[in-house]
């Protein structure tokens, strides 16, 4: 099996990079799923149902989220009627939504994606090692897909080593900034530590520049605007074999709009 999984979208110029990009990134590597991080996809600070329909137009079959996934409030009242949309599985119980999917591509292959949150420097939830083992009990599909959402560089490779051989892939997201670290670990699992994102990738994490520093600066409050810089999109290609459900290949992608 042959996917993308795309960094997190920022705003209106990841949408862009999605819609003018996407394409020919499915027909270059010949994909059988797309997934994507769209937590910051509407505004540059959650998303909304407009959104939503917007990005699987332009041929996103998961997508998945993160500590910013509810920050529009409107999610509440539609969340579960978007299957196809995760937010972080080890939210405790009572969260509405949906943290993992068993997804069944064109070409009949179902495999499981689950999307989980770190708790260094987020929050304080359920821990995301015992949420993985409480899901995968249950699993049958071979390939199984991870967005570790965390901040520190030290959670998700330790979350990459628990699960080897147990997840296809796992791919690091929230920070923004892409990693040159993809490898497959020796038990077959293939990882990066941050796909990084898909929007104005000269800005700060996606935001305008000039607005991040001046909110260091001052400790101010600033009202966050995507930056229009240098958009483009950023992710990886993955070879998975669907016997085994052992990454083969892994390969960084970033493509920017001319």
């Amino acid at each position: 099996m042959r996917l993308l999984f795309i960094g997190d979208v920022v705003g209106k110029p990841g949408r862009k990079a999605l819609r003018e990009l996407l394409p020919g990134l499915k027909n270059e590597y010949n994909v059988d799923v797309v997934l994507a991080n769209v937590e910051n996809a509407a505004g540059g600070a959650g998303v909304t149902k407009k959104v939503l329909d917007e990005i699987l137009r332009y041929g996103v079959h998961v997508m998945t989220g993160g500590n910013h996934i509810w920050d529009k409030k409107e999610i509440f009242k539609y969340i579960n009627d978007y299957p196809a949309l995760l937010r972080p599985a080890n939210y405790p119980p009572g969260a509405p939504g949906n943290g993992f999917i068993e997804y069944t591509t064109e070409t009949g292959l179902t495999i499981t994606v689950i999307n989980l949150m770190g708790r260094l420097f987020v929050m304080n939830i359920d821990c995301p090692f015992r949420k993985f083992d409480e899901i995968i009990e249950k699993n049958k599909n071979k390939i199984v897909i991870v967005d570790f959402h965390a901040e520190t560089t030290a959670e998700k490779q330790a979350f990459a080593y628990y699960v080897d051989g147990r997840a296809s892939l796992v791919v690091g997201t929230h920070t923004h900034v892409q990693t040159a670290d993809e490898k497959i670990l020796p038990g077959g699992t293939g990882y990066i530590t941050d796909l990084g994102m898909t929007g104005g990738l000269r800005g700060v994490i996606g935001i305008k520049k000039d607005l991040a520093i001046q909110r260091f600066i001052t400790q101010l409050p600033v009202k966050y605007e995507p930056s229009n810089e240098e958009v483009g999109i950023e992710g990886v290609f993955v070879e998975i074999d669907s016997l085994t459900g052992k990454a083969l290949k892994i390969e960084r992608i970033r493509r920017y709009l001319k």
